[in-house]
């Protein structure tokens, strides 16, 4: 949804900070290191039960996944090499920030909590392998309720409302799932009009 409606948007945002950034001498790579680093402490904190400061480390994640792209965009240093670091590094944070919020729920509500957040884990990864399998193919494959940048902020509105994480996951996977469907439904579609020509 983010990528479909909003982009234009919040890319009119963010251009200005991001050419901020770049004219400190922040790199896109560093960004998206320093996020990586930041969904591990985060994780870390989440799992030991410091919700809050791991609510705080992961707004920190999310927002140097948000100017990565601006700063490299200002410096004109957007490559194949910047993607590729960008995109492993999310799938990774996707991992490491559920697999702490499964350490936490198998602490404090026993272990077979921990399999809804590495449910909606399995779920996010499967979204993310549509879209860069239907791109390898030539389609189509953005859009859908539920994407990266809506997951990370239901994930911190759960991590912050602690009366919320077990509903809030459910809601996750419920509409990460039907992310997936949608954007299968939007391959097969394109590739059954691609057979038929």
């Amino acid at each position: 949804m983010f990528d479909g409606k909003f982009r234009k948007g919040v890319d009119g945002l963010t251009a200005p900070v991001g050419r901020g950034l770049a004219a400190i001498g922040l790199t896109a790579n560093a960004l998206t290191g320093f996020g990586l680093v930041s969904s591990g402490a985060s994780a870390i904190a989440i799992g030991t039960g410091w919700l809050g400061i791991g609510t705080a480390l992961l707004v920190v994640t999310a927002l140097a996944d948000l100017f990565d792209g601006p700063v490299a965009t200002a410096q004109q240093s957007s490559s194949s090499r910047g993607a590729f670091f960008d995109s492993t590094a999310d799938r990774v944070a996707d991992g490491l920030l559920l697999g702490g919020i499964a350490w936490y729920l198998a602490g404090e509500h026993g272990g077979r909590w921990a399999v809804l957040p590495m449910a909606v884990l399995g779920v996010s990864a499967l979204v993310s392998y549509e879209r860069a399998k239907a791109e390898l193919l030539g389609f189509e494959a953005k859009g859908g309720l539920m994407e990266r940048a809506e997951r990370t902020v239901v994930l911190a509105v759960a991590v912050a409302f602690e009366v919320l994480l077990v509903p809030l996951l459910w809601l996750l996977l419920a509409l990460t799932s039907l992310t997936a469907v949608m954007r299968f439904a939007k391959v097969w579609h394109q590739a059954s009009a691609h057979i038929s020509r």
